[in-house]
This record gives structure tokens, C-alpha cells and sequence, in this order.
């Protein structure tokens, strides 16, 4: 293996002879100069993998040769040395992305800790993922066999996605291939656990998670009564819960958590029943019965989510919530610019309210284009995507000024999506629902082991389509194919992002409550 090479820059470096020695008896290869000028052309020729500079040196400064090396090589860290712990030199220094700073005097264990942190960091976090991992993997299998109620399920599958996190970004494969079949087994169970409990939370007396119909009253309400600050209450559709994990550090920068919530998405997973859910306060059978001018079913044509704002209103109104209010449904870029334009205009508001809906889109353009296909080609990259996303787009912009403006910030979604892998087959009449994770109809034939089936859809609250009509839920990470031109609908969803069914990654979801910094 080849030497670290070092490149030492201080006007007093024959004092720190004995430092050199240190290194280089640790097998790293020291070069030493002492100014700025000759440093940045041994700089550029030579192949350095890190650079220490001395802040305070005659003729060209620490921070001038700073600002030219990382013109010249922007990649190669450099750690300022100074004798100086005056703010402003740090600041500058830590602007001008500097990869450590230590001050002087500096002991030989010191230099040795900023080079492994800086150049052996991945190495050694790999090895101590892996072994922490290791230690957790028979923790976590434990438990797998004794869940059995939906707070264990949220406390295991926030264990599951915080190593699926910590496992990403380490080069041992075989360590996140194990983690993948401890979640495959996880959503396994979890399955199960649903298709055993599910019906009884719609019971009176039920001990049950919040949900989709009860969100609002239950964790909304609260702050709203608060009074204390006005309210940006986003929802962004279809969002997961490690996508959210992979832009909160974006949010961090503007707003302090204040409390963090996992709820359940009813059943359907899909837009249309746990949307509508969310704003109305009501299940989907309620909404049928109460506001049959707002409800369309499966089958029916037209927008399934055109009276969220209705909705909305009718439930504040319910809840006695005599407030000022605005409702915004962002399904395009311009959308979203116009809002942040017009966002000021809104300061005298009790509660704005704003739909998002780029997530949702995201992952149906991952089954329609195969440029999409590429870019989120498994739950990693698909984090990747959406934060890229996050930091770009207009809705960053409207929570900036909402923090500006001293807005609370409320952050939820409706349903989260799974990367389906299996098919299974089903057979339906002509007016069964298309969705790949759930059907409702008549007559449907079905693999028994790979759904949950559900004969009365009163008994968890979902309208019937006609007498007879039945649905089924897709468990795990199938998804549900017609018999009929099976190979090619195969090829063509597999491996796409869906939702409506059960598993984790569709039901388990975010709600967030932040002050704003």
C-alpha cells in the first residue's frame, strides 16, 4: 500500500522536527516547506493526499495560501495550524472549507487524530458500523419474533431504517444485504400483525395508533389551540419516512424539531382514502355517507382529491376552529413560485395549509421513464433523488420565509411506497380498481398467502363499490398483476415505487412539529 503523503507548511518547521519523525515512523511521507509561495508550487506538482499550513507565517498567510490551494485542488483536505484563537480567523478559515483546525501547540497525538479522522474516517466508520450492526442484527431478529403491538412496530422499524441509514454509505455489501432480508422479514411480520389487528382499530375502545381520519384532531388541534404563532402546515404526498430522514438535516438549518410523531396511513395506502382522510376527519366511509358531493369511488371518473379544501374547512368548523385560513395544492414547479411570491401576503393567517405533491410524482415517473429508472434505481438512490429535490425546489423557498415570518412548521405526509419485487397474480372483472397494491371489486381470484383480504369493507371502514364488492391489500413487496398479458405487465412494474398495500415503508409515517430557529 502506498504511503499517506503529507505536506507540512509552517516558517518554523525545523521545531517541529520531532512531529515529522512521529509520522514517519507511522509510515506516512512528510514534506516540508516553509512559505506560502514555494508551498503552492510543490502543491501543484506534487500528489499530495493532505496538506497542514500554518495560519501565521511572514510574507504570504496561511489563508492566501489556503484560498490558492484550493483553487488549484479543491479535493485535497487541508488542516490549519495557528497559534491564533482569534473568531474571525476561524471563521474564515472554516468558509474557505477547511478539513480541521488545531491550535497551537500541537501535540504528535493530535496531528495523528486529525489524519485518521480526515483520511481514514470512512474506513474506520465502516469497520464500526459493521461491528455495532453485527452486535444489533440478533437484537433486532429477538425482537422480530415478539412484536406484537403497533408501538413496537413504530420502535422496530425506526431501528430498522436508522442502521439501513448507517449501513448506506459503507463498503461492506454483504452487511446491507443482510439488513434487506431483516426487512423483507420485518414487513413479513408486519403483514400479519395488520391483517390480525387492523379491523379492531376501528372499534370504539380500541387501543390504536393515530390515523389517517384521526391526525388532525389528535396532533394538529393541539397546536393550533396554542395560539401562540401562526402555522405552515405541509403535507408532502407519499413521502417515506427515510426520505424524510435524508432532507431533515435541510430543514434543521431553519427550524428546531420539536417533537416527532409516527402515525399510521390508513388502508388503502393511496392518496385518494388517506388524503382525503387527513383533511375531512373522517374514514372513507364517513366522507361516502356525509359529503357523497366530494366522494368518488375507485371506479368512478374524474379527481379523486378535488375537495381537500372543503374538507378542511368542514372539519375545523366541526372542531369548533373559527380561524383564518388558506389551503394551497402544489402539483408543478410555477405552482410552487407563485406560492413563494405570494407567501408574505399571508402573515395574518391562523394556519396555511399546503399540499405537495412532487414525491408522489417522483414515483410514477420512476414506472414511466426509464431515465427516472436510472436515477432511483433502489431505496438509496431514491433518497438521493428526493433530497436533491428538497434543496432545490420552491418548497424549501416557502419554509425559509414561513421561518422568517415566524411561522410553526407542521411536516407530514399521507402514505409512504415500496419498491415492489414480486408479482402475484389476480383476476378481476372489468370494473375492478387498477392500483397495483390494493383492488376492490367484484369476483376477485387471488393468491391467498400474499394479500389480506377483506370481505366487508365496512369492518375497516371503506365504501363498497356495489353488494358484493371486496378488497385486497398487497403485503410484503408484491404487487398484484392480471393474468392476462402477465409477462409484460411483469417486466414493466417491477422494481417500480407503489403504493395502497401493506408494509412498513406505506403505513409507518412521519408527523413533525418545529419551532422556527
Amino acid at each position: 500500500m502506498d504511503k499517506i503523503k503529507i505536506l507540512w507548511v509552517d516558517d518554523e518547521i525545523d521545531l517541529l522536527k520531532p512531529h515529522i519523525l512521529f509520522l514517519e515512523k507511522k509510515n506516512y511521507d512528510v514534506t516540508t516547506c516553509n512559505n506560502g509561495r514555494d508551498a503552492i508550487d510543490i502543491f501543484e506538482e506534487g500528489n499530495f493526499d493532505i496538506v497542514f499550513l500554518d495560519e501565521n507565517m511572514p510574507g504570504m498567510s496561511g489563508l492566501e495560501t489556503l484560498s490558492e490551494m484550493k483553487e488549484k485542488k479543491s479535493a485535497t483536505p487541508v488542516i490549519m495550524i495557528t497559534k491564533s484563537e482569534e473568531e474571525y480567523i476561524m471563521e474564515e478559515a472554516i468558509g474557505s472549507k477547511i478539513a480541521d483546525y488545531l491550535i497551537k501547540p500541537v501535540n504528535p497525538n493530535q496531528i495523528l487524530l486529525s489524519l485518521k479522522k480526515n483520511l481514514d474516517n470512512t474506513r474506520l466508520v465502516s469497520e464500526k458500523t459493521t461491528l455495532d450492526y453485527q452486535k444489533e442484527f440478533r437484537k433486532i431478529s429477538m425482537e422480530l419474533s415478539m412484536v406484537n403491538s403497533y408501538e413496537d412496530w413504530i420502535e422496530l422499524y425506526q431501528k430498522l431504517l436508522y442502521w439501513e441509514l448507517e449501513l448506506e454509505n459503507i463498503d461492506d455489501q454483504s452487511m446491507f444485504e443482510i439488513l434487506e432480508s431483516q426487512k423483507v422479514e420485518a414487513n413479513s411480520q408486519f403483514g400479519k400483525f395488520i391483517e390480525r389487528n387492523y379491523e379492531d382499530w376501528f372499534l370504539p375502545k380500541a387501543d390504536k395508533p393515530v390515523q389517517s381520519h384521526t391526525l388532525f384532531k389528535e396532533l394538529v388541534l393541539p397546536e393550533l389551540k396554542k395560539k401562540d404563532r401562526p402555522i405552515l402546515f405541509v403535507v408532502i404526498d407519499n413521502l417515506r419516512y427515510d426520505q424524510w430522514k435524508a432532507f431533515e438535516s435541510v430543514v434543521s438549518n431553519h427550524y428546531k424539531l420539536e417533537k416527532e410523531t409516527p402515525f399510521f396511513s390508513i388502508l388503502p395506502t393511496a392518496t385518494q382514502y388517506a388524503r382525503n382522510a387527513i383533511f375531512s376527519g373522517l374514514t372513507p366511509l364517513e366522507m361516502e355517507k356525509k359529503y357523497p358531493q366530494y366522494w368518488k369511488n375507485d371506479v368512478e371518473d374524474g379527481g379523486k382529491n378535488l375537495y381537500e379544501a372543503e374538507f378542511l374547512t368542514e372539519q375545523l368548523r366541526r372542531l369548533g376552529m373559527n380561524i383564518k385560513q388558506d389551503y394551497f395544492k402544489i402539483t408543478n414547479f410555477a405552482g410552487g413560485k407563485k406560492l413563494v411570491d405570494n407567501f408574505k401576503t399571508l402573515k395574518n393567517n391562523d394556519l396555511v395549509t399546503v399540499v405537495y405533491n412532487f414525491v408522489d410524482m417522483l414515483s410514477h415517473a420512476k414506472t414511466e421513464m426509464d431515465v427516472v429508472k436510472e436515477l432511483a434505481s433502489n431505496d438509496k438512490a431514491y433518497r438521493s433523488l428526493t433530497l436533491s429535490w428538497f434543496k432545490n425546489s420552491p418548497l424549501l423557498e416557502i419554509i425559509q420565509q414561513a421561518q422568517q415570518m415566524g411561522f410553526r412548521l407542521i411536516l407530514t405526509t399521507d402514505h409512504g411506497t415500496i419498491n415492489v419485487k414480486n408479482p402475484s397474480k389476480v383476476i378481476g372483472d372489468r370494473n375492478t380498481s387498477l392500483n397495483l397494491r390494493y383492488k376492490t371489486g367484484r369476483s376477485l381470484t387471488y393468491e391467498d398467502k400474499d394479500v389480506y383480504a377483506v370481505k366487508d369493507p365496512k369492518s375497516i371502514q371503506l365504501p363498497a363499490i356495489n353488494m358484493s364488492s371486496s378488497y385486497i391489500f398487497a403485503k410484503n413487496d408484491y404487487f398484484l398483476a392480471y393474468v392476462n398479458n402477465y409477462n409484460h405487465y411483469v417486466s414493466y412494474y417491477r422494481n417500480t415505487y407503489q403504493h395502497g398495500g401493506i408494509s412498513l415503508e406505506e403505513m409507518i409515517i412521519p408527523f413533525l412539529v418545529f419551532n422556527p430557529k
